[in-house]
């Protein structure tokens, strides 16, 4: 994340005291809409963890959602090679375009339509982000609070049941408990701060 020591490294002159932020959806990576941000906007953003924008139309400073209630919660922000373009990493509340939809581009942002090869890596950007911004409620953050002794319990409960149902002739159980693993297994994983492609280079490795 850039701190507000490092705003002042950004080249707001270049572009007449406004550089373009790219905003990407945290979990699904989608490209949500672009706007523009001036210093103030910037350090807003940072400050409330709330992606805040510059109008050129009305030149005031704008929170996107502030109307519609449809918030982008900031996770991240960088800066390009040049330091004169930002990516903002954001949680959408709700639909990002004025015109309801999903993006300003006009694409869907669901989960459910992300590819399944895929899949692994969102649940653990999702993981990932219970970890770092906990809810209240949240099965995972319960997990996460009771420490790498509990998950790593759970891990083996769910191994043994894979175990079992492998001796049994429901497919359908066996993929239920697969999939209760494989969940158990990311959380511990990013406990222990191990990125999924950690592993996949590993097996990568000895496979070659």
């Amino acid at each position: 994340m850039i701190t507000l020591e490092q705003i002042k490294e950004i080249d707001f002159e270049k572009s007449g005291g406004l550089v373009p932020a790219v905003v990407q959806d945290a979990r699904t990576l989608r490209v949500l809409m672009v706007g523009y941000m001036n210093k103030e906007s910037l350090a807003q953003s940072i400050n409330s963890n709330l992606v805040t924008f510059y109008s050129r139309s009305r030149n005031v400073l704008w929170t996107k959602g502030e109307s519609s209630g449809n918030y982008l919660q900031l996770r991240d922000i960088k800066m390009d090679c040049d330091k004169d373009t930002l990516l903002v990493y954001a949680i959408p509340n709700g639909p990002t375009c004025h015109t309801g939809a999903d993006t300003c581009f006009f694409e869907t942002n669901k989960a459910d339509e992300i590819d399944q090869k895929d899949f692994l890596f969102y649940l653990e950007r999702v993981i990932e982000d219970r970890r770092d911004f906990p809810v209240e409620g949240s099965y995972t953050n319960n997990l996460f609070s009771r420490g790498i002794k509990k998950i790593a319990q759970k891990v083996g409960e769910e191994a043994v049941e894979v175990v079992i149902e492998s001796q049994n002739k429901s497919n359908d159980l066996l993929i239920n408990e697969t999939a209760d693993l494989l969940y158990h297994l990311q959380v511990l994983l990013t406990y222990r701060d191990i990125k999924l492609m950690d592993v996949l280079e590993c097996l990568q490795e000895r496979h070659s």
